[in-house]
């Protein structure tokens, strides 16, 4: 049986489930309880669980990042909020320098289950400063599990096994995202944060992609199955650490790969994918590797400049189609 959510009810439904189903879970971020979240996504949460569990913080990310270290250090299991991802950048030190490290630096001795939520994304005319794809940025840090919630459902049940983990989590949301409605299961399937996902099967070519991706490059499929181009499209989900497995079986099988994300192209996850691509399967590949990634600009304000920005649906099929024909 399915019913239809949002992106946005996903996420508190996933968020109402981790603070359900164990005590020391609570949430803190700003504007989280009062105002119900900057972009409605723990409405009505205080009410329903009281102000221990969803904590108003003063704005200062650096300081309640280190407070949600600190809670869990002593055995809670902290969700924080940092509303979008370039807040982050303010906590950088207490997220690289403390909650990555704190592990290897007592020799196992101290675990930070501590789960960050960052809001993500191009979209909606928020401007060069609050439109980022920063996932390649937390990829690169040892000690940090980073995951990448695709889909309706890993929206709503990634939280709970990340909660889980002993290791300190990056969960990316993605803004864009909050009033998309898609059908799932009403009961929850066992999700596998380890593994990246084929959400279609193909024999043409390997579409590989995460986050605000994997609904364009599913509809780009869509339409190359139109044209006799049978495209299989990869979910990667987790970010750090990669499962290339799943990737290099399918290039394997198709013997083409394109790799599509938001983030600027230079030292981007695609840039790993294909260097991963290019050491463990060059000879399966009938063509070079493709990337499809952000124009390396500041993302512009103007809606058709935004859009032009980063890959759009028809971008993916006519670099899809030109490969094949190229072939």
């Amino acid at each position: 049986m399915n019913t239809t959510l949002t992106y946005r009810e996903a996420l508190k439904q996933g968020i109402r489930e981790a603070l359900q189903n164990d005590k020391d879970v609570f949430l803190m971020g700003e504007d989280v309880g009062r105002y119900g979240g900057a972009f409605a996504v723990s409405k009505g949460l205080l009410q329903e669980f009281g102000e221990e569990r969803i904590m108003d913080v003063p704005l200062s990310e650096s300081g309640f990042v280190g407070a949600g270290i600190g809670a869990a250090l002593a055995g809670m299991k902290p969700i924080v909020e940092v509303m979008t991802v370039n807040f982050s950048l303010l906590a950088m030190d207490q997220i690289v320098n403390n909650a990555a490290t704190l592990q290897h630096m007592s020799g196992g001795q101290l675990h930070v289950p501590l789960v960050i939520r960052m809001g993500c994304g191009i979209s909606k005319q928020l401007g060069a400063q609050h439109s980022h794809s920063w996932e390649p940025f937390y990829a690169h840090i040892p000690g940090l599990v980073v995951l990448s919630a695709g889909t309706h459902e890993d929206a709503r049940g990634m939280l709970r096994l990340a909660l889980l983990s002993p290791d300190p989590v990056v969960l990316f949301e993605y803004t864009g995202m909050l009033n998309l409605e898609k059908e799932v299961a009403v009961d929850s399937d066992i999700l596998d944060i380890s593994k990246a996902k084929v959400l279609k099967k193909g024999k043409d070519i390997t579409i590989i992609t995460y986050g605000i991706g994997v609904y364009k490059c599913l509809d780009a499929a869509a339409e190359l199955a139109t044209v006799g181009i049978d495209a299989e499209v990869i979910d990667l989900r987790v970010l750090r650490p990669l499962d290339e497995f799943t990737f290099l079986a399918s290039v394997a099988k198709t013997h083409r790969a394109i790799i599509v994300e938001d983030a600027w192209r230079s030292v981007s996850v695609s840039s790993e994918v294909s260097a991963r691509i290019m050491e463990k399967t060059f000879y399966d590949l009938d063509a070079p590797v493709l990337r499809l990634c952000g124009i390396e600009v500041p993302i512009p304000y103007p809606a058709h400049l935004e859009e032009a920005a980063v890959p759009q649906i028809q971008d993916i099929v006519n670099a899809v189609k030109k490969m094949i024909h190229h072939d």
